[in-house]
């Protein structure tokens, strides 16, 4: 554990306003920011500094896309300045939604099994040019507008996200089995942000559809990342679906594997915490997840004592 987490992670009872796990923590109120007087900017930039030294040179694996883009303007100014302040950000995205979009503007039916999506030839194809010919030319842009820092990544560049087929009933639906790290740490080593769009290649080269946040997952724990974050459309973890106040801030990895095999977590909600127990399990350090609606969240979880979403600690 960090020292600047030390503030946040306690046993029992929390120092510098985290709730314990299964309180409710109210949301944010970011307009605010633009009413304070500069003494009080002066104390946010003072708070934020411990976390700056802590995380400076550390990698921090961000899982974006799909429902959670609301503003990427927002997201593209917060990865920006964790690279500004010496953090290493690696974005994964993926599509979803605009998958979806563009297979019915083609007269494709999207059919799910278990919650992923029965990916064949023709689909392999759709799948490329959303998530390549759109979200992350669009994900890349925003970044790159604040500077020549993003460089747009496919899984199946150097054989960056190699894959085996998970199901045959699913089709061209791929599992990792391995991450080329090094065509991620030669970017950031030359202070880039790598921006992964999550195809990934069988060993004769197949392109596959993989879930972005088994992608994410696998590749923080294969860049051993002091931080994961997911990025979603929900305030965080919910101890119960059919309760609002039942958001959990703060479990351990033991407590988050017994509720993934409890059963009662959404459909959409386990690939997530199967990755980030893996990941957990396997050297990084902290996990998020974090309701990407809310603007500049990173910003508020990296850097802010309070924080936001759900926080996994070992």
């Amino acid at each position: 554990m960090t020292s600047a987490e030390s503030a946040r992670v306690g046993e029992g009872t929390v120092v510098g306003g985290r709730p314990e796990v299964g309180e409710v923590r109210a949301a944010p109120v970011v307009e605010a920011l633009l009413e304070i007087g500069p003494e009080a900017k002066a104390a946010i930039l003072a708070e934020a500094l411990p976390y700056i030294r802590e995380f400076s040179g550390k990698t921090i694996v961000v899982k974006y896309g799909g429902n959670a883009m609301s503003d990427l303007e927002l997201f593209a100014q917060d990865v920006v300045l964790m690279r500004l302040v010496g953090m290493n950000p690696v974005v994964i995205h993926g599509g979803g939604p605009q998958i979806t979009e563009l297979m019915a503007r083609l007269g494709k039916e999207s059919t799910f099994i278990d919650g992923l999506r029965v990916t064949d030839a023709e689909t392999v194809d759709i799948v490329r040019m959303a998530l390549l010919g759109k979200v992350n030319r669009e994900v890349v842009g925003a970044i790159n507008r604040h500077g020549p820092y993003a460089i747009g990544f496919s899984g199946e560049d150097a054989g960056l996200v190699t894959v085996r087929q998970r199901d045959p009933r699913l089709g061209f639906v791929g599992d990792v089995s391995r991450i080329n790290t090094s065509v991620l740490e030669r970017q950031v080593a030359e202070e880039f942000i790598p921006v992964i769009a999550t195809i990934g290649v069988d060993e004769e080269g197949q392109a596959y559809n993989v879930n972005a946040d088994t992608v994410a997952g696998a590749i923080a724990e294969a860049l051993g990342a002091e931080k994961l974050v997911y990025l979603t459309n929900v305030p965080g973890l919910f101890g119960d679906l059919h309760d609002a106040d039942s958001l959990i801030s703060q479990i351990t990895v033991k407590e988050l594997a017994e509720l993934l095999d409890s059963g009662t977590l959404s459909e959409g909600m386990v690939p997530k915490i199967r990755s980030c127990v893996a990941a957990m399990r396997n050297g990084v350090g902290r996990a998020h997840l974090l309701d990407g609606r809310i603007p500049h969240a990173l910003l508020l979880e990296c850097f802010t004592r309070q924080g936001v979403g759900t926080m996994v600690v070992p």
